[in-house]
């Protein structure tokens, strides 16, 4: 197995050299037909979304097809103009030189996907990496084995393999195996920032430069002159999306104390319009993806003061949407709610009374992925995002940031290194080559030895 994958790997190595991934026509071409494709297994991509965790049509579409199709519309609109040649001006130094950038592809990538998103956190990237010009390996999560099925026929009815390949397996094995026999030009890796070290540290030992794209415990604050109702349905209907299953959920909520009983109330009342006294039944709520996953769940009910929800069903990988009340007076030190990321439908809520009481809790856990702030006051939205360092986030939203293509995604510190989206996936798998080109019929002699006495000269040049 191990041979026969690192003959394909060489297999890529050569194609790519041919430069048939270099023209604008075939990068074209391949992200059209990687399009049609996804549109093509439309419904069997949904049966399988279902299968594996119980996502509907709708938001399949919303959070997974109609991602991946937008993002190739929006590339296509705009590839030849990224790759053009970029032309950046010229100091005075290099007078009469000009300077442009040039992007090129980096070679044979590797893409590594996650299971909450396995067709949108696999693909995205891969329309990125299609579009710098790049041969692509994908390796899809293990345990999202029906949407990988239907992701492997798409790769290989479309794609020689020499081109893109979709390798499966357990991801333990594979990835080292093939980071170790076989240099890849760059790597992009979405999932728990425990692996996503590991995976560092494997490029590492071969300068491969990597994109990680990670999680961590993402706060949204709520603050007493927020739209409660509008906060509510927009804080509800993020975190309990693929019950609570995504990397930019809220983790835990900061309400100001003033709010936070007429809040939980709204929330309550949002919770059962949109999934009902029973969400088990709900066609709008989703399932954990295994037993492994619900038992770490379920572990954060134990001892916790649950103000709503908390019933669940392991022989469905169910857990309802579940709001936990956490006194800090109480002590906070070990409580796993607040040290560990949930990546589920349980919602820790925190009251406080002052920025500086909140922003220390939010310090606890730096650098999150994602922060959110609901506020009608333009002062105390500008000071929380001056004063938290985070990837990327919302006023008054929450998650939606990441369907703008024009914004680029990413964490800061544990939660990520890098970004991409819309140009920034085409940038992130391209070099940027920088050139300065000088004519030959203006050569001063300023310029050559001797330089006794032009030390005058030179300060008024460069300075």
């Amino acid at each position: 197995m191990a041979t026969d994958i690192s003959k394909k790997l060489e297999d890529m190595r050569v194609f790519y050299a041919s430069g048939q991934t270099r023209t604008y026509a075939f990068r074209k071409a391949q992200l059209g037909k990687l399009k049609k494709a996804v549109l093509d297994y439309e419904e069997e991509l949904y049966s399988a979304l279902e299968a594996d965790l119980k996502k509907n049509a709708e938001e399949s579409w919303i959070t997974e097809l109609g991602f991946v199709t937008s993002e190739i519309s929006h590339t296509l609109s705009h590839l030849s103009k990224w790759m053009k040649k970029q032309r950046v001006s010229t100091n005075l130094l290099n007078f009469p030189s000009s300077s442009f950038v040039l992007h090129e592809p980096k070679g044979v990538v590797l893409i590594i996907g996650p299971w909450n998103y396995p067709l949108q956190l696999l693909f995205t990237p891969l329309i990125g990496a299609i579009a710098a010009g790049n041969c692509v390996v994908l390796k899809p999560s293990e345990f999202s084995v029906n949407t990988t099925r239907v992701m492997e026929k798409i790769i290989a009815e479309s794609f020689p393999p020499e081109y893109i390949m979709l390798v499966t397996g357990d991801g333990a094995t594979v990835v080292p195996s093939m980071m170790k026999a076989f240099r890849f030009d760059h790597v992009f890796y979405t999932g728990s920032t425990n692996v996503g070290r590991k995976v560092y540290e494997l490029a590492a030992n071969q300068l491969v430069p990597v994109t990680l794209e990670l999680g961590g415990k993402s706060p949204c604050v709520v603050e007493s002159d927020a739209n409660l109702k509008v906060a509510a349905r927009r804080i509800a209907v993020t975190k309990f999306s693929n019950a609570g299953q995504m990397c930019v959920a809220p983790d835990y909520l900061l309400v100001q104390e003033s709010v936070k009983s007429d809040f939980i109330e709204t929330l309550k009342q949002t919770i059962l319009q949109f999934y009902s006294a029973d969400a088990s039944l709900n066609y709008n709520f989703g399932k954990i993806i295994n037993e492994r996953q619900f038992d770490r769940l379920i572990s954060y009910l134990t001892g916790a003061t649950i103000i709503h929800g908390g019933k669940h069903d392991r022989s469905k990988l169910f857990i309802e949407p579940t709001l936990i009340d956490i006194n800090i007076k109480n002590g906070i030190e070990e409580n796993p709610l607040l040290k560990e990321e949930i990546f589920g439908p349980v919602l820790p809520i925190i009251s406080f009374e002052t920025f500086e009481e909140a922003k220390s809790l939010i310090d606890r856990n730096a650098h999150p992925l994602a922060f959110y702030v609901f506020t009608s006051n333009k002062k105390k939205e500008e000071r929380w995002l001056a004063s938290v360092s985070f990837g990327g986030g919302c006023v008054n939203n929450a998650s939606w940031h990441l369907t703008n293509p024009n914004l680029p995604f990413g964490g800061i510190g544990n939660s990520g290194v890098g970004y991409y989206h819309g140009k920034h996936s085409f940038e992130v798998f391209s070099h940027h080559k920088a050139i300065m080109k000088t004519p030959t019929w203006f050569d001063p002699a300023v310029k050559y030895p001797p330089f006794k006495g032009k030390l005058g000269l030179f300060k008024k040049i460069v300075r």
